[in-house]
């Protein structure tokens, strides 16, 4: 079952990661991996069985699936993906279904009928109670706009979140309640109070908002959705890279203490001519680790810029002032001048953001196929080096 989990989480994975449409902000593999991980946390403290936690751990997996096919009816589709993954991994007809009904629970007026029914919809709404709950919902909303051509202002948008959070939601397990429960309280009470400055001072909050636009030839403040698009993509690029530099790392160090017991322990044998039938698989062995050595270092090696840009550059919108490895070289005085001129031009502010994520991505693609290369080295190096040694040592039997 353990097995079937890990293909269940890869297939998923790739789904959500090739197949969804870039609209989807909030149903996507960051949702999907928040559910898995509190439906997790419920499932140890309400004591399911291995089964049980097995087949909600699936369940969650792929209950957002079915947006890469349509909108309206995803908890279908999800089903319809979940079915024809499983059997094509033979599970049993009853967990199938078991699994199936757990993705159908998710439907916004389902009732639930079971314990693992009753955390699948909580750890679904576990954002509800979390500290970030208002940057989430505002990806719901622009997510709305984007699929459903659903646009509400911003006394709409909180109306709905205070119906759904006092009317329409409820925690069905004791542990949810006692986990999100309090936080739930506290997100009510500040949307509450955000609706309150909002109704009874609607005219100084547009004043506000006023004072707070630039002059003439200034750019608007973004939505609240943007901001938090480019904020959450911003991380999660920056998390990515991260997790990339640290795989290079355990690589980079695993294969240099593999090199340094070779030359200490394997090398200085091969002077003896009893033991030459060892310098081809050694040789195989080093070059390999060397190899996924050199790979690593490529992975996490800088690359800086000229650092440098002129106001030709910055006229013409050809220079993007939010990477520093195009002003690292700049006087602070020259660098002001150019961030005034972009902080004026809406459409030149907004290019800068798109590149600056569209070249980190461009710098993680790089990472990520060196680093795959590097582990495919790797693995392959270990295993001829094995066979070598194998065959090394059959023939030196005979001999």
């Amino acid at each position: 079952m353990d097995k079937l989990i890990v293909e269940a989480e890869k297939y998923a994975t790739t789904l959500l990661t090739e197949a969804l449409d870039a609209s989807f902000i909030y149903h996507n593999l960051t949702h999907t991996l928040r559910v898995v991980e509190k439906a997790k946390e419920l499932a140890e403290q309400c004591s399911l069985t291995d089964l049980e936690k097995n087949i909600l751990t699936i369940a969650t997996w792929f209950h957002d699936t079915g947006y890469t096919k349509n909108v309206k009816k995803h908890e279908e589709e999800s089903v319809a993906i979940a079915k024809a993954f499983l059997s094509s991994q033979n599970c049993p007809e009853n967990n199938i279904k078991a699994v199936c009904d757990l993705i159908l629970a998710t439907t916004i007026n389902h009732i639930p009928q079971n314990l693992s029914e009753k955390i699948i919809r909580d750890a679904d709404c576990a954002h509800i109670g979390s500290k970030n709950y208002i940057e989430v919902s505002e990806l719901l909303r622009k997510e709305w706009e984007l699929t459903c051509n659903k646009t509400l202002t911003e006394l709409e948008w909180l109306n709905e979140n205070i119906n759904f959070l006092s009317t329409k939601h409820k925690f069905h397990t004791n542990q949810a309640a006692l986990n999100w429960g309090k936080r739930k309280s506290k997100n009510l009470s500040e949307l509450l109070k955000a609706k309150k400055k909002l109704d009874i001072d609607s005219k100084k909050l547009k004043q506000k908002k006023e004072a707070l636009t630039f002059k003439k030839n200034k750019i608007e403040l973004p939505e609240r959705g943007i901001e938090t698009m480019f904020r959450v993509t911003l991380k999660n690029h920056i998390t990515l890279s991260n997790i990339a530099d640290t795989k290079a790392n355990i690589l980079l160090s695993v294969n240099a203490i593999i090199v340094s017991l070779v030359l200490a322990n394997l090398i200085p044998k091969l002077d003896n001519p009893s033991n030459h039938y060892l310098i081809i698989p050694t040789a195989i062995f080093v070059l390999a680790t060397v190899t996924s050595i050199i790979l690593s270092v490529l992975a996490t090696r800088p690359n800086v810029t000229s650092g440098e840009f002129n106001k030709e550059d910055v006229v013409n919108k050809k220079v993007n002032l939010l990477f520093f490895g195009n002003f690292h070289k700049m006087s602070l005085k020259d660098f002001e001048w150019a961030m005034g001129e972009m902080m004026q031009d809406k459409e030149y502010l907004y290019s800068s953001m798109k590149k600056d994520l569209y070249f980190l991505g461009l710098v993680l693609n790089k990472k990520y196929k060196i680093l795959r290369l590097t582990y495919s080295v790797f693995m392959i190096g270990i295993i001829i080096s094995v066979i070598a040694f194998t065959i090394a040592f059959q023939y030196s039997g005979r001999v």
